[in-house]
């Protein structure tokens, strides 16, 4: 008789996410945890807030200074912990910025969020009030990633911007930055650039998926941005074009969609995000 082997267990990639839930739609935790799972990820969900739907984002420095405390603790007990954060602070409208949660959480941002993190993903808003600094072209947006990578972060992606884009007017431009370590010990920084059509339609949650997607592409390639940006953008495209095409629909000729028609179809895109077809390329800049 042959001895019986000893099975082995089967490997776990485990998330603790937190974040703000609802109970329709996808934003927070509802956006970001089916496509986790969808990649193979466990994940285990923190809800901050519980809202019946999207209303708004963290507001409170006790609540942020707790989580770093979680974080610190988990660092002490995996060192390997990757901790990514999306600094949901504000945004532009109409070439301004403005701040929808209270300015005494940009210095804890500052000072103990951002330096804590392994991966950020604001957009050009966050990043420049982050950094202290404007960012009007791709070289001041470099300088913007290098200040934010000086604070700690090894991957920097700014998930949109108004930067001139060589396609018109109707683009928006995604920025990437990581440093790694290459062989013999070199440290070098690969920064990525992609141009991601505009859509005439306004999201939520589009954030919150974006930084779970790049969670586990970069997981998946940790040592290639290029890659793990061009399978989260070319994803989170064909959801959003999936989404509008659905909102139409729903909406009828000559509509215009509501903000409950265009809540993000996400279960219905499981395919897409499980293996997205590259429509969104990136250029090494």
């Amino acid at each position: 008789m042959l001895p019986e082997c000893q099975p082995q267990p089967e490997p776990e990639c485990r998330v603790l996410s937190i974040q703000s839930h609802v109970v329709r739609g996808f934003v927070g935790n509802k956006s970001a945890a089916f496509p986790l799972q969808v990649l193979g990820f466990e994940v285990d969900l923190v809800n901050s807030v519980q809202f019946s739907n999207h209303t708004g984002y963290t507001r409170d420095t006790s609540f942020l200074d707790k989580v770093m405390e979680i974080i610190q603790e988990l660092r002490r007990q995996n060192p390997k912990l990757v901790y990514v954060c999306d600094p949901v602070m504000g945004d532009k409208r109409n070439g301004d910025g403005y701040m929808y949660v209270p300015e005494n959480l940009l210095p804890v941002y500052k000072g103990k969020v951002v330096p804590l993190a392994d991966i950020i993903t604001p957009n050009q808003y966050e990043a420049e009030i982050l950094a202290g600094k404007k960012m009007n072209t791709e070289k001041e947006a470099i300088e913007v990633m290098d200040v934010l990578h000086a604070m700690g972060p090894d991957t920097v992606v700014i998930t949109s911007s108004d930067l001139p884009s060589a396609l018109g007017d109707n683009y928006l431009v995604t920025l990437g930055s990581q440093r790694k370590v290459i062989a013999g010990g070199l440290r070098v920084t690969e920064r990525i650039r992609m141009e991601i059509p505009k859509v005439d339609a306004v999201f939520v949650g589009t954030g919150d998926l974006f930084a779970a997607m790049l969670l586990a592409w970069t997981h998946q390639h940790p040592n290639n941005l290029k890659i793990a940006c061009e399978k989260t953008v070319s994803a989170l495209q064909h959801i959003v074009t999936r989404t509008i095409s659905n909102a139409k629909a729903l909406a009828g000729v000559g509509k215009k969609p509501s903000a409950a028609q265009l809540e993000l179809r996400v279960v219905q895109s499981k395919e897409q995000i499980e293996n997205p077809e590259i429509i969104i390329h990136a250029t090494t800049i």
